[in-house]
């Protein structure tokens, strides 16, 4: 077990419980959980497993998330928390701040679908470790397999972008008018998308939530190539 955590001053004076994020600048499920801790104000301790030197296969790692993926949370009284969705909602459910889950059991059932249908319908098919298995066990060229890759999240994000257009409860976010469960799993997917350059004009009702998103802080100081150990 790590060692519990003591509440600590932050830089902007409030107190915040010092976690420990094991993080890699370019995963769409750390950079949600980066999400999700900024817009709680928390600032925690943070680790670098750097997935394409295949740090997450270390022993060292392995000793504290056996999956060998990113991200993994140590809470402040050293349980170790993993997969991005639960720990977010696990934020959510014992830190002060704004809610990322609305208030009836309908309107969470919303949220998580519009997260599930990016967290785990798009994402896994384009993770770095299937690409890899692609690219080097299945043979395929680079071209097809950054074809695979668009492929798929451009079926994801056509029905996104049908089911909220079309749906009142989508408002400058992707449910109503503050950021949500939601918003934290759609802008580090469509960052994904950018990264094999997707043409996202088909999109507009996404690429606007981002544009609500992104002007938030909480969203921007997440970015990949905002983070200490971001490449270029």
């Amino acid at each position: 077990r790590h060692p519990r955590a003591d509440p600590r001053p932050r830089a902007d004076g409030h107190l915040g419980v010092l976690m420990k994020l094991y993080d890699y600048f370019r995963s769409s499920a750390a950079y949600r959980v980066r999400i999700a801790l900024n817009l709680k104000g928390l600032a925690p301790e943070r680790a670098f497993i750097h997935l394409r030197k295949n740090m997450q296969r270390d022993e060292a790692y392995l000793a504290v998330n056996p999956h060998g993926l990113v991200p993994a949370l140590v809470t402040d009284d050293g349980a170790v928390l993993t997969q991005s969705l639960a720990i977010i909602e696990y934020l959510d459910e014992t830190v002060a701040g704004p809610p990322l889950l609305p208030g009836s059991a309908a309107e969470r059932a919303r949220v998580r679908a519009i997260a599930m249908a990016m967290a785990c319908d798009i994402h896994p098919l384009d993770n770095l470790r299937v690409l890899r298995y692609l690219l080097h066990t299945v043979g395929v060229e680079e071209a097809q397999k950054d074809a695979w890759y668009k492929y798929w999240i451009d079926i994801g994000l056509e029905a996104l972008e049908a089911s909220l257009a079309r749906d009142p409860a989508t408002g400058r976010f992707c449910h109503g008018n503050d950021p949500t469960l939601a918003d934290i799993c759609l802008v580090p997917q469509l960052a994904n998308a950018r990264r094999v350059d997707m043409d996202l004009s088909p999109y507009p009702t996404l690429t606007r939530i981002e544009s609500h998103c992104l002007a938030l802080p909480a969203f921007t100081d997440a970015a990949p190539l905002n983070q200490p150990d971001a490449e270029t």
